[in-house]
Formats: structure tokens, C-alpha cells, sequence
């Protein structure tokens, strides 16, 4: 018996590296496995249906169960076919890993509207479809133990140069896993998210990632990160994120510094402000 046995488990951008790392983690601990890719190149063009079906195959041939879905989670009907796949085949379900993503880098004062809203309808817009069809979907099957795992980014947290598109969508996703931890904590859902540094596809082309290699930082690290906060072992854990680098595993925590108060009733001024500056950030 393993920690996800009978459990349906959804895991969108699994045709390869940290949603196909995670997906196989789950069949192996015994999920029933949603496999949803849409076969695409990593800046979201084009289709194919093989990466899903051999991630697919894979678990089947490990003696597990998983049925494969191509449609895009930036599309309202795709992300409901998602969900829909699970609950025609298995009647429930029980885990959503928000993993999809593409990547358009481009420089903020060159990039395409076209760009920013790609990355942002698969990213942000595509774990909202995802996240409110699942919550829908529990919220008939009674309250249980269900998690929702979302991936955000370091670029997201922290900023990245040629990056604005993929950074606001993580950063979006943030905001999206705390409002939902709150909202979904009634139906006995908990949403966490992970902030993964590893080397596949996406990163393929990162010099230091490349020199480490992917023994070291490939997404075998990632996948038990997400299986543990989608499992009731950390049933106490909601609401949080936390930073996946390899071997390392930290928290990012928003902070809110002391600041200083100003005169009542009497509103700051440009100069006052820059005067306390030093007071405002402690």
C-alpha cells in the first residue's frame, strides 16, 4: 500500500521533465494517474500525443494505472476535459498538480502582447481553469482530504531579467495558492506550491544548471517534494511555498517589516517618507 493508493491523481504538463518526474512518482505510490500534456515545443507550439502516451505506457508497464488527455488548461473546455477524464474513468479525484507551462523569454521592452498573453493563459489563466474545475468536482464528492499543488518560480518570487511575461504569471500564482488555501480549506483541500530550480527541457539552456548536471538537479528532486504536500502527511501544511533547488529545500515567506508610524491624522509627505526610510524597512 502506498501513500496515494486509490487516489486520482491530475498532473497537467506531465509528458516530461518535473510533471513526468511527479507523475510517475504518484503511480508508483499507487495513484491512479491523469497524464495531461499537449505534446508541444517548450514556447508552447505545436501537438503531440506521444509524450503523454509514453509517460503513460511507462506506468502501466510499472504495473500501475494512467490514461493520457492532450487538451491545453488554458482553454476552459480542455481543463474541464481534464478534470472530466478522471471522473469518467475513476468516478473521483483527489490530487490537481498544477505543472503546465511554456516559456516566450523575451526583454520587456520587445515583447509581443501575443508573447505575455501566452505565458500567462497556460501559467495563471490554465491553474485558475484547473483549480476552480477540481474544486467544483470535490465540492460534489463531499469534503475529504484533497490537495492542490501549484508550481510558482524563483523568477516569480524575485524577479528575472527577459522574464516579465513568466514572472507575473508565477507571481500571479503566489496570490492564487494563498486566496485559494483559504477559500478550499472548507471542502478539506489544502494548496501549497512549489519553486522549482531543476534541469530539463525548460532550462535546458542555462550554463550553471548544465555544469551541475542533472544527477545533482535534475526534477527526481522535485517530484517527492509535490507527492509530500499532496499527501496526508503534511495534512497540516496549506497555504505555504516552498523552494525545490536540488538536494536543498527552503520556504519562501512574504515578510511585512516593523515600519514606523507617523503623526495621527496628518498625512506623509515625499520628503517624510525618504527622511524614515531607514525606520519603514525594519
Amino acid at each position: 500500500m502506498g501513500l496515494f493508493t486509490g487516489k486520482v491523481v491530475i498532473v497537467t504538463g506531465s509528458g516530461n521533465g518535473i510533471g513526468k518526474a511527479t507523475a510517475l512518482a504518484f503511480a508508483k505510490a499507487g495513484a491512479l494517474v491523469v497524464v495531461n500534456d499537449v505534446g508541444g515545443t517548450r514556447d508552447g507550439a505545436g501537438k503531440d500525443q506521444k509524450a503523454a502516451d509514453a509517460v503513460v505506457a511507462d506506468i502501466k508497464d510499472a504495473g500501475g494505472e494512467a490514461v493520457a488527455t492532450y487538451t491545453s488548461v488554458s482553454d476552459l473546455d480542455g481543463a474541464e476535459n481534464i478534470v472530466w477524464t478522471a471522473l469518467n474513468r475513476w468516478k473521483r479525484v483527489d490530487v490537481l498538480v498544477n505543472n503546465a507551462g511554456i516559456l516566450r523569454d523575451r526583454a520587456l521592452l520587445n515583447m509581443q502582447v501575443s508573447e505575455w498573453d501566452a505565458v500567462l493563459d497556460v501559467h495563471l489563466k490554465g491553474s485558475f481553469l484547473m483549480t476552480r474545475a477540481f474544486a467544483r468536482a470535490i465540492k460534489v464528492q463531499g469534503t475529504g482530504s484533497y490537495a492542490i499543488v501549484n508550481t510558482t518560480s524563483m523568477s516569480g518570487l524575485l524577479g528575472n531579467f527577459g522574464q516579465a511575461n513568466y514572472s507575473s504569471a508565477k507571481a500571479g500564482l503566489f496570490g492564487l495558492t494563498r486566496t485559494s488555501s483559504i477559500e478550499l480549506a472548507k471542502l478539506g483541500c489544502r494548496v501549497n506550491a512549489i519553486a522549482p530550480v531543476a534541469l530539463t527541457r525548460m532550462t535546458e539552456d542555462i550554463a550553471m544548471l548544465k555544469d551541475v548536471g542533472v544527477d545533482q538537479m535534475g526534477p527526481q528532486h522535485v517530484a517527492p517534494v509535490v507527492t509530500w504536500l499532496a499527501s496526508d502527511v503534511a495534512v497540516e501544511v496549506n497555504g505555504r511555498i516552498f523552494g525545490v533547488h536540488g538536494s536543498k529545500i527552503f520556504e519562501y515567506r512574504m515578510t511585512q517589516s516593523e515600519g514606523v508610524e507617523g503623526v495621527a491624522g496628518v498625512p506623509w509627505t515625499p520628503e517624510s517618507l525618504q527622511a524614515a526610510l531607514a525606520k519603514i524597512e525594519k
